[in-house]
């Protein structure tokens, strides 16, 4: 993600006994804040279901990650360096995970009951226990780790160093860092594709999107991106056989065809956009954008189509979507001054 770094300072804030109480039981709908950004959202065909009380300060989020087993949404607070962890099923706040600096991605492996998260600030990748929610191991993260991708069959985390031009792989079953890719160029997102069994990562100052193979951690392929400035943000559909490309400097988003590794369409978005997320039920793109527009996109077969646009709320450019309820969640660093989780539902 664009942004320049943050370092760890917690503050924290009461929240309203009538919002918790609310939040506890369930009636989400009782504590929406007035925010005149929602007027921009007709746009979108999204009904504004509440926002949530978040701990600390009104500082910058980033990542997010859920995991729908558990039912537990993994929120990178970058600017109280701390990742806060949300039950959606009790709409609130189940513990925070504090001392990892600068925290930009996150990413929940089920399978092993891990979360990672890569502290920026200390350039390290952190390991988090799901179940006691403590920190289990650091491993080196290169010289500004952020995005991650999980290659399940060598048990491989593979993170992107952004400025640092590589990609980090650590070994998920030792917490060890076990290679270093140069990349050749600004690292943006990384997406791991279950079909090839590859690890798709995003080099956005050469304008291509890089294949690496896991079994030797080799490169593979270099794909160009016609139209691409600032390939950043990355979704890859594997029943679909489509990539979604998300370029922060001109505000469109490419479409890949993953058979042929061409771009097949090209569409505006809002500006500066930055984290995508896909929900199967209905088939919906969504890209969040800085700017706070959020657009939307309809995925039939390879068919895609653009739906909406319309502003979720002050920098809404983090999405994650739960694919049982449909519900969106936005983290907002600051409404009404204070930092919130945006619901938002189809409708």
């Amino acid at each position: 993600m664009k942004h320049t770094r943050a370092y760890r300072s917690f503050a924290g804030w009461l929240i309203a006994p009538a919002c918790l109480m609310a939040a506890v039981a369930g009636l989400t709908t009782g504590c929406l804040a007035k925010d005149s950004n929602l007027s921009g959202a007709r746009g979108l065909a999204l009904t504004h279901i509440a926002d949530l009380p978040l701990p600390g300060r009104a500082s910058r989020f980033d990542y997010e990650t859920y995991d729908p087993g558990r039912h537990l949404l993994f929120i990178a607070h970058l600017g109280d360096s701390e990742v806060v962890v949300f039950d959606t099923l009790a709409s609130r706040v189940v513990g925070r995970i504090s001392g990892v600096a600068a925290v930009h991605g996150v990413l929940a492996i089920a399978e092993l009951s891990l979360v990672y998260a890569s502290a920026t600030g200390t350039n390290e990748v952190v390991a988090i226990d799901e179940q006691t929610l403590k920190e289990v191991a650091r491993m080196p993260g290169g010289v500004y780790p952020d995005g991650m991708a999980y290659a399940p069959d060598v048990h491989k985390l593979y993170v992107s160093d952004e400025t640092g031009e590589t990609e980090t792989v650590v070994d998920v079953l030792t917490n060890r860092r076990v290679a270093t890719i140069a990349l050749g160029g600004e690292v943006g997102n990384t997406q791991y594709d279950p079909v090839t069994r590859h690890v798709f990562v995003n080099v956005q100052s050469r304008k291509q999107l890089v294949e690496i193979d896991p079994a030797n951690d080799a490169i593979v392929a270099r794909i160009d991106l016609p139209g691409a400035r600032g390939n950043h943000g990355l979704l890859i559909l594997p029943q679909q056989r489509l990539a979604f490309i998300a370029c922060e400097d001109n505000d469109r988003l490419l479409v890949l065809d993953m058979h042929t590794m061409k771009v097949t369409a090209s569409f505006d978005v809002g500006g500066d956009p930055d984290v995508l997320a896909f929900d199967p039920g209905p088939g919906t793109v969504y890209v969040a954008g800085e700017k706070g527009v959020v657009s939307t996109f309809s995925v039939t077969g390879t068919k895609v189509s653009k739906t909406g646009d319309g502003s979720v709320g002050p920098n809404a450019h983090v999405v994650n979507v739960d694919p049982a309820t449909h519900r969106s969640y936005f983290p907002l660093k600051s409404v009404d001054g204070r930092p919130v989780l945006r619901v938002m539902a189809p409708g």
